[in-house]
């Protein structure tokens, strides 16, 4: 039976009253006991058929496929040796982000947290500075290129990996909140408030301040309502930037070129052939994607531009490759989620190959087990490096207490703002600078529960730099030797002494608007720091796919 969409409390009731009715009979297999019957305890099993399909989204059916170079490495960086992997299946956008869609977010962002916490709106805001050249004349993208409506279609840039990745969650939630809107399950609320918006990852964990319309009823006589949860697959997996293996799958669309198992011809491009040109009787001759033809050549000369764009080109320009993802080579270079290392592709496992692992857990109340939530956002951070109880705007010694608790809960020491600031305690996307959203801390030996001394798969939090920059791969790891005492501690990567990586470098992927045609190549690779933007850069972003790679339907 497949779950219907629910217009009304009445037609919610009706059919949840059809479910238990249509269930009563199913047992369980390895106890015999029937589920959703009040006198069995009310165990459920509610109706579910697939994954839903979130908005924008496209599914990339996964699968095997030769990662790395397939063009000659003409930087001799041997970044992208050739490797097979095998990557699952998974949504992601059509197009790159918007300038609306980004609106949208600021919009939203402003309304909510602008009156209390204007540091969050800040926050979000793109760099339209990046539009700035030392010798040329570009000061009409700072001005327009974000706001004005004729650039409305045009992918964002300006951001940075950590703003792609905030998009990412807030997205998420709104989707989420959609869900339970159109499910007839949450009263729709025109003026949320920082104190009652809603987040998905609160709401699962009963933290979150609003209240539903309507509860599911239950089939425990003790609760006879109860709040969604995970196991409805009512809500849909997190929006989030795609791993570097997944980018470089969907971009080359090869399932346009396989025919049983056998993929018939591999890819340069999205798009088959050696060329940039399309082949095609009815579009012969024209370009392909956005990009550089030549030096000083950004769009051809007048009456026949070659890629009709000089800086960017609208979303939804030239063709889709066969998974139906438009601008995958030109346009916008796009974030991914991997940090950079030369050697991933050689490292990294054969199956969802990815780099960047920081393993966390959620914050739990230390008295009661609860989850917790950030309360004060990015303020906390300030009240205690600045607060001055003497300043006219004043802290009351109740407030200074929370914030102690607070740091505490989160660091183990009411004082450790260095540790909220390094970033090491809470997620890499800073979620905790978001009043209301949920905790999250790296896992460590140092607390019995996280049990790391009995896991067999990880030993730590941290993997980053796992085989390319950590200890064991060092320049200098004979620690103890005399000859390398003074030299124990460093490491392959001296950030801006030897090196331009580190843990916040992040890999990017694919060519621009002011690239040449050797980017628009899937598999060539570039890094930036995660807290940098540039006019080229954009993203979008893909969801995981739950249960069956390909739907019922095959």
């Amino acid at each position: 039976m497949k779950f219907k969409f629910i217009k009304s409390s009445k037609a919610l009731a009706l059919i949840l009253s059809i479910v238990a009715v249509s269930c009563s009979k199913e047992r369980s297999p390895v106890t015999g006991w029937a589920y959703n019957d009040p006198d069995n305890g009310g165990f459920e099993k509610m109706p579910y058929e697939e994954q839903e399909t979130g908005p924008g989204l496209v599914l990339v059916e996964g699968g095997t496929f030769t990662m790395g170079r397939t063009e000659t490495d003409v930087t001799y960086e041997w970044n992208n040796v050739p490797r097979r992997v095998t990557v699952s299946s998974f949504y992601m956008d059509e197009t790159e982000v918007s300038n609306y869609s980004y609106l949208e977010y600021l919009y939203w962002t402003g309304r909510v947290f602008g009156p209390t916490f204007p540091d969050i709106y800040q926050k979000a805001l793109p760099d339209t500075l990046v539009w700035r050249e030392k010798l040329a004349y570009n000061e009409p993208y700072v001005e327009y290129y974000l706001r004005h409506p004729a650039y409305r279609d045009y992918p964002v840039v300006g951001i940075n990996w950590l703003q792609a990745n905030e998009f990412c969650a807030w997205r998420t939630d709104r989707v989420n909140e959609f869900i339970l809107i159109r499910e007839g399950l949450l009263e729709h609320t025109p003026n949320p408030s920082d104190q009652d918006y809603f987040s998905t990852e609160a709401y699962l964990a009963g933290k979150w301040q609003g209240q539903l319309k309507q509860k599911l009823p239950s089939f425990d006589e003790q609760n006879p309502e109860r709040d969604v949860k995970m196991e409805d697959g009512i809500f849909l997996p997190k929006y989030r930037l795609p791993t570097e293996a997944e980018w470089e799958y969907a971009a080359y669309g090869l399932i346009g070129n396989t025919i049983g198992e056998r993929i018939t011809d591999r890819r340069i491009y999205p798009w088959n052939g050696h060329g940039i040109r399309n082949s095609d009787d009815k579009y012969i001759g024209q370009i392909l994607g956005n990009f550089v033809r030549g030096n000083g050549d950004m769009m051809g000369t007048a009456g026949f531009l070659n890629d009709n764009a000089d800086v960017t080109a609208p979303v939804y320009s030239y063709w889709p490759n066969d998974y139906g993802l438009y601008n995958m080579a030109g346009n916008v270079a796009e974030w991914v989620m991997d940090v950079y290392r030369a050697s991933t592709l050689q490292d990294a496992d054969e199956f969802r190959p990815f780099r960047g692992n920081v393993f966390t857990t959620q914050v739990k109340d230390s008295t009661d087990g609860t989850i917790s939530t950030n309360i004060d956002g990015p303020v906390f951070q300030k009240f205690k490096q600045k607060v001055n109880p003497a300043s006219p705007h004043g802290v009351s010694q109740e407030t200074t207490e929370v914030i102690d608790s607070v740091l505490t809960r989160m660091t183990g020491n009411p004082n450790d703002v260095d540790a909220m600031n390094g970033n090491k305690n809470v997620t890499a996307e800073g979620k905790s600078d978001i009043p209301g959203r949920v905790q999250w801390r790296e896992v460590s030996s140092a607390v019995s529960t996280d049990n790391l001394d009995e896991r067999r798969n990880y030993k730590t939090a941290d993997y980053i730099s796992y085989l390319d920059g950590d200890v064991n791969s060092s320049l200098y790891y004979l620690e103890g030797e005399e000859a390398y005492a003074d030299k124990a501690d460093k490491l392959m990567y001296e950030y801006a002494k030897t090196s331009l990586i580190n843990d916040k470098s992040r890999v990017y992927k694919g060519g621009s608007w002011r690239d040449r045609a050797y980017w628009l190549n899937p598999g060539t690779r570039r890094y930036l720091d995660q807290r940098q933007s540039t006019a080229y850069l954009g993203f979008r972003c893909a969801m995981t796919r739950v249960g069956s790679p390909v739907g019922l339907g095959k």
